[in-house]
């Protein structure tokens, strides 16, 4: 336990289970009040009754008028927002030779155009005049997957590339603008999570690796610190990038990889 995060309003997209909810987690530890944002309502009901003084609002990060009802229902339930982490993602398997364009432009729309679309109500509630009104963090959640050559995942590296750049753009424009947001993205290393595991299976199922522990043993043998990422490790830096800790931090991608993308 802590008050790094004590007084802060905090939305996390994707909360329901995964880094979402471990995330959430470590910021109610760390003393923020959480609304956890997902399509998984039950699931996300139930994450949120299991993190101390959370909360649960159903949100599809592709839809522009629930996003504006989700932050407005936070600020409310909240009392103000403070730190928005741009979470949900989802990841499509897949050989270039083998893409299916329906599997690209979802990954697209939730990937890319529901990071946009948070940071256009997050920017709107915490800038001067905004429902919340005074500044706070965004924390987009890219991937190494933006910074290494992984087979069977140029979709998704082409997305998580893509919240890098958003990261910077909103960045810069909230700084211009004075909207006193800072804006960051983490690249978390694989994690051991329902999305990690299912990267495994399918890298493996392609023939790109003898098994699903090959396709582990290989992203471990890339990794400096030889082992995977756990949800720890990725919730920890998120709580730094939402806390004045970081305060001169801004419009930077923070690696959480074990070195693997160096």
């Amino acid at each position: 336990m802590s008050d790094q995060l004590a007084g802060r309003r905090v939305l996390i997209t994707g909360g329901a289970r995964g880094l979402g909810a471990g995330m959430a987690s470590a910021m109610a530890a760390a003393g923020a009040s959480v609304m956890l944002a997902d399509v998984l309502k039950d699931v996300g009901e139930q994450a949120a009754a299991e993190i101390p003084g959370a909360r649960f609002v159903e949100l599809d990060v592709t839809d522009d008028a629930q996003w504006e009802a989700a932050v407005a229902h936070t600020v409310t339930a909240l009392g103000g927002l403070d730190v928005l982490v741009n979470n949900a993602g989802i990841e499509v398997t897949s050989l270039l030779v083998d893409t299916e364009p329906d599997d690209v432009r979802r990954m697209l729309e939730i990937n890319v155009l529901g990071t946009m679309l948070g940071l256009k109500h997050a920017f709107r509630a915490m800038r001067p005049g905004g429902a919340a009104g005074h500044g706070g963090s965004v924390i987009n959640i890219s991937s190494v997957a933006a910074t290494i050559a992984f087979p069977a995942i140029a979709g998704y590296s082409a997305t998580k590339s893509g919240v890098d750049r958003l990261t910077r753009v909103a960045a810069m424009e909230s700084g211009k603008l004075g909207y006193g947001v800072r804006v960051n993205c983490l690249y978390p290393g694989l994690v051991p999570t329902d999305m990690g595991v299912k990267l495994a299976v399918e890298t493996s199922a392609l023939g790109l690796f003898e098994s699903p522990d090959a396709a582990v043993g290989a992203v471990v043998e890339l990794t400096p610190s030889g082992r995977l990422a756990e949800v720890s490790d990725i919730a920890d830096a998120a709580v730094f990038l939402a806390s004045d800790a970081s305060r001169f931090v801004n419009g930077v991608g923070l690696p959480v990889d074990g070195g693997m993308g160096m």
